[in-house]
């Protein structure tokens, strides 16, 4: 009998259901999949138990409540600063339902905050969910608080490269020529993913002191069980620029939903003058045009390299209803 990937918390009919309904949903990322929602609690849910609700109107499952419940906050199964977009899985156009049959549930259970982060700006859950809470007397803040950049991909590079602005472009293209003519360098895929997070977490840490104090113990715990369940799923990328046989950049993207989603990167910072952070990000940007994806998500901030490499901004939102 196939587990849980919550363990006995779940019941592994509601989290198939789950995964069967998400090509379907208005909002269908990797991060609202059971299996990731999963990995993040069995690293922090502090014994917590995630409360996993399937929503069904005339026989037809409609969308799942994820949430983790506590007597002060209850909120979604993760947590923001991992987790670039977090929402209700719910097919499309039956949001309004959805909410209506939803909110019951969910202002049954024991909270004084319902906090829901990072919530993508077109999902329904911030005109449905808000106007619902209100009517029934709740305090509702919504507050704008990422940006998480992207860019359409064209067919073609030379198509991407004719889509930057023109100072980006020639910028970008001088300094693939400066690392043609000065180095033997790569960009390689390891095929021992789980094995080179050590190696990924080197150059992380080497990147910038913020990138080095988040790497605690938990989240490199939690990075490397992402790479275990995600190579699992052929959904994890993990991308290393080698010049002159030593790792000197490297950045790890999802493949989900015909999208590359760049996750996190670390580079040496010795080899800054090559531009080595930047040039690994444009080539994967390469790959991910050579494998027909549609777009490219930089995923969370708004850091300027991205708007270098094409950028447009969409963005995220908190809601927080009170009682």
């Amino acid at each position: 009998m196939q587990m849980s990937l919550f363990g006995s918390d779940v019941r592994q009919h509601d989290e198939s259901v789950w995964e069967r309904i998400l090509p379907k949903c208005s909002t269908n990322t990797i991060f609202i999949t059971p299996w990731w929602q999963a990995t993040w609690w069995r690293t922090f849910g502090d014994g917590r138990i995630p409360k996993v609700q399937t929503v069904s109107l005339d026989e037809d499952v409609i969308g799942i409540i994820p949430l983790l419940p506590s007597e002060k906050d209850t909120t979604f199964i993760g947590d923001s600063s991992v987790f670039d977009y977090m929402d209700f899985p719910v097919v499309a156009d039956r949001e309004l339902d959805f909410f209506e049959l939803s909110w019951p549930y969910i202002d049954s259970m024991n909270w004084s905050n319902l906090r829901l982060e990072s919530i993508p700006e077109s999902s329904p859950t911030l005109t449905h969910l808000v106007e619902i809470a209100r009517n029934n007397g709740h305090e509702v803040l919504v507050t704008e608080s990422d940006k998480t950049p992207y860019a359409e991909l064209p067919e073609q590079w030379e198509e991407y490269l004719l889509s930057l602005r023109k100072k980006d472009r020639h910028e970008l293209r001088r300094k693939i020529r400066r690392l043609d003519a000065g180095a033997k360098y790569r960009q390689y895929e390891p095929n021992n993913k789980v094995e080179m997070m050590d190696e990924f977490f080197r150059l992380m840490k080497l990147s910038s002191d913020e990138k080095s104090r988040f790497l605690i113990n938990e989240n490199k715990i939690f990075f490397t069980n992402i790479a275990a369940e995600l190579t699992r799923r052929d959904q994890f990328k993990l991308f290393f620029l080698e010049i002159d046989g030593i790792n000197v950049a490297a950045c790890i993207c999802f493949d989900y939903g015909g999208k590359f989603l760049l996750y996190n990167s670390g580079y040496d910072p010795e080899y800054s003058s090559l531009s080595i952070g930047l040039i690994n990000k444009a080539f994967t940007i390469n790959t991910a045009i050579e494998q027909g994806k549609s777009e490219y998500n930089f995923l969370k901030g708004i850091e300027r390299y991205k708007y270098h490499l094409g950028a447009t901004d969409r963005s995220v939102f908190d809601i927080q209803v009170s009682r």
